[in-house]
């Protein structure tokens, strides 16, 4: 029998479906050239919007202590000046994951990371629409997340991409339910790009309708 890792589950949810495969805990490096990478497959970001058709990819990984994210983007120019953790990383290039651990109750978590290793952390409490973010408390320790970018360049000196590599501890995200996640749990998960080489263009995984905080269009995310 062959099992498809990254799936639309047309029979249970109109949604792509990714199948989270679990790991022992390693480094990052910023390169994603951890041997475990290796067993996770890529999904692909769609392009939405805007002029620049960059390819963009990530993968995901999960280990008893927290999430693995890898994000590869390519690209010609870093257009970002943000040198603050914490700023509105979202008006620069950027890449972007949320995780909606339990579909019962609107409250989410969003993580944004950019090019120039600056990190956004929140969780979003979203009543039909209205929503704001709370930035975490005791950001320290084993509650913080572990985030490295790398740059690739051409023979030139051009960039040619950008890599970021991340980790999330479940201690940051409890007290959401479902987590630390088992074998067999469902989160809801979306990933975002937006860039801004030549105006604004925007990737994502599963489609949304109105915005990026459009929870209840984002795709599932099933650990094995």
């Amino acid at each position: 029998m062959v099992l498809l890792l990254v799936s639309r589950s047309l029979a249970q949810d109109p949604y792509e479906t990714i199948h989270i495969k679990p790991t022992k805990d390693f480094e990052i490096t910023g390169a994603g050239d951890a041997a475990a990478w290796k067993d996770a497959d890529w999904l692909t970001l769609t392009q939405r919007t805007g002029n620049k058709s960059y390819a963009t990819k990530a993968k995901l990984l999960y280990s008893d202590k927290g999430i693995y994210v890898l994000f590869h983007c390519d690209d010609e120019k870093i257009s970002a000046t943000n040198t603050e953790d914490f700023a509105d990383l979202w008006k620069e290039d950027v890449m972007e994951v949320f995780f909606w651990t339990d579909e019962s109750s609107p409250l989410y978590f969003e993580y944004e990371i950019s090019p120039l290793n600056r990190e956004l952390a929140l969780l979003i409490p979203n009543f039909d629409g209205t929503f704001l973010g709370w930035r975490p408390w005791h950001y320290e320790g084993d509650r913080k997340i572990k985030h490295l970018v790398t740059t690739a360049k051409g023979a030139t000196g051009n960039v040619t991409s950008w890599t970021a590599e991340i980790f999330v501890p479940y201690k940051l995200l409890q007290p959401l339910q479902h987590v630390p996640p088992q074998k067999g749990t469902r989160w809801r998960m979306n990933m975002y790009r937006v860039d801004f080489d030549d105006g604004r263009s925007a990737w994502s995984w599963n489609k949304v309708k109105t915005n990026f905080h459009d929870y209840k269009n984002f795709g599932v995310m099933l650990f094995e």
